[in-house]
């Protein structure tokens, strides 16, 4: 459960707690009840905060109970366009999408975790849970490893804190063999998902980086995993690669 309460700036306790409001319904919460457990609010205050989010059209309430609104909807396309990576990766990842028939996502670190920028669904194989805003722990994804690539001082202590967000029986309780995996993949310069996210599929990342040479973002090829035996994902190493290094150029960044 989140909670409204932490310390804030004296005199925003109002909006910090209308944040809480939005935060637990885009977590799921869709009743008031849900959404003072999730908060930690009182149910009159739940209800005056939400109401007044509907009428500026950052909530809907219908049957089903409150949703995100319009407003939301307006915002998140304006910061994505704000953010320059999305618009100059598309062009390749429609070529890679093309070129490999599986799903491409394309993906940054937010908070300490994978944030979904795009998702070209790939034309065979399963639906995979993924959607464009989703987030997933960075230890658990193969976009969230090549995240990290460079990050060797934060392997362990992102992994332990990732596995301790997680249900007990999804833990993996190997921080070594996640050290050991990492020091490999920074070597080939490019990340692998053996089915740590999600059963039945892996992937293939690779790090983008700018014109300062750190990684801002990271590309994948995702698939089920008949379609990803461990030969193909070798070969689709340098694919991913030139993919990400390709984006990586039309942002400055001029290594190899």
């Amino acid at each position: 459960m989140s909670t409204a309460h932490d310390e804030v700036p004296p005199g925003t306790q109002t909006l910090a707690r209308g944040l809480a409001v939005i935060r637990a319904v885009a977590d799921g919460a869709h009743g008031l009840r849900a959404i003072v457990e999730y908060t930690g609010l009182g149910r009159s205050s739940t209800h005056r905060l939400a109401q007044l989010l509907v009428n500026q059209d950052f909530l809907r309430h219908d049957n089903r109970g409150y949703t995100l609104g319009p407003a939301l909807i307006e915002l998140g396309f304006k910061a994505l366009h704000g953010n320059p990576l999305p618009l100059v990766a598309r062009p390749v990842l429609e070529e890679l999408s093309a070129a490999v028939l599986d799903t491409v996502h394309l993906a940054v670190e937010d908070g300490g975790s994978v944030l979904y920028l795009d998702k070209l669904s790939g034309s065979r194989g399963a639906e995979m849970r993924s959607r464009i805003g989703y987030r997933m722990p960075l230890t658990r994804a193969g976009v969230g490893k090549a995240l990290l690539l460079d990050a060797a001082d934060r392997w362990t202590e992102q992994y332990t804190a990732d596995e301790d967000q997680l249900p007990v029986a999804a833990r993996n309780g190997d921080p070594e063999g996640f050290r050991t995996r990492m020091q490999e993949y920074a070597r080939a310069g490019a990340a692998m998902d053996l089915e740590d996210n999600e059963p039945g599929i892996r992937c293939v990342a690779a790090p983008i980086r700018d014109a300062s040479r750190a990684i801002v973002g990271a590309v994948s090829v995702s698939a089920t995993t008949p379609y990803m035996p461990h030969e193909r994902m070798r070969g689709l190493v340098p694919v991913v690669r030139r993919a990400a290094g390709r984006i990586s150029a039309s942002l400055g960044y001029q290594g190899t």
